[in-house]
């Protein structure tokens, strides 16, 4: 048990820097951010935490403050990384959101030493539902210097079924106005990285048969209000392979609910697993 140092940094199995945030005091908790997204996106869900945990959010490689992504990269760094930061805190608590999610349940299947895990919306892949052709497009329009068009590549691919139906030239427009100043240059720096993320969440399509290996008991949360096509079909495998799981639904959350308007009510269910 820890009581809120300001964070620190491990050296990853491949030598490679991760940063972690820490706030507040109690049992060690790991929060694992998803794509286009960094420790600063858990501000208010690490805030509603402090009271009962040291939360320990993980600056994943790609971001500020940690180091790149890596030549061949692949979720298995993410796993040691996690490894790492665990080590580090003690953590044996484990919460991740979409790429997230993903990464944490890798890693709790690797990890014996997560004895409670809980996911958001995990970017489990089921029947190709999070599609991946996408990818080669959005990387042409970065080599072009057309990131606002790699993120509305982006988006329309990966968003809920309103943002599927919209040309790519409406989606950028959307997003020019929506991504302004920091929070534009943010996500724009972040775009290479999501697309090597979403690039593991193809190769890892139907490998969800694997996490019968966690060890952990699980908490599946998802969003009444995300209509995510992954979503529903990848929550009912989990629910069949999962040792021992259960699934939470916040109907008037959607799929950024744990920084997006929903972070009391996350951390209330949160909560209530850890400690129970």
């Amino acid at each position: 048990m820890a009581t809120a140092p300001a964070g620190g940094t491990v050296r990853s199995v491949d030598g490679t820097t991760i940063a972690y945030h820490t706030t507040g005091t109690g049992p060690d908790l790991l929060l694992v951010p998803g794509s286009l997204s960094d420790a600063a996106d858990f501000a208010g869900l690490t805030d509603a935490l402090a009271a009962t945990f040291t939360v320990h959010t993980v600056q994943r490689r790609g971001r500020r403050g940690s180091g790149p992504q890596g030549p061949g990269y692949a979720i298995e760094a993410e796993c040691a990384d996690l490894a790492a930061v665990r080590a580090a805190t003690g953590a044996r608590y484990v919460f991740g959101h979409s790429f997230g999610g993903l990464v944490a349940l890798e890693a709790a299947r690797r990890d014996q030493g997560i004895t409670k895990l809980a996911v958001y919306e995990p970017g489990v892949n089921v029947g190709g539902l999070i599609p991946t052709d996408w990818i080669p497009r959005a990387r042409r329009f970065l080599a072009q210097g057309r990131p606002l068009d790699a993120f509305a590549t982006f988006s329309i691919a990966t968003g809920p079924s309103a943002a599927r139906r919209n040309p790519r030239w409406l989606m950028a427009a959307i997003l020019r106005l929506a991504f302004r100043g920091e929070k534009r240059a943010k996500v724009f720096a972040l775009l290479e990285t999501a697309l090597h993320e979403h690039a593991e969440i193809g190769r890892l399509n139907d490998s969800y048969p694997a996490y019968r290996e966690v060890s952990a008991e699980v908490l599946l949360m998802s969003g009444g209000r995300s209509d995510l096509a992954h979503v529903a079909p990848s929550m009912a495998r989990l629910t069949e392979v999962l040792p021992s799981s259960r699934l939470l639904t916040f109907p008037k959350l959607d799929h950024f609910g744990p920084h997006h308007k929903g972070e009391a009510e996350v951390a209330e269910a949160l909560i209530a697993f850890l400690r129970s």
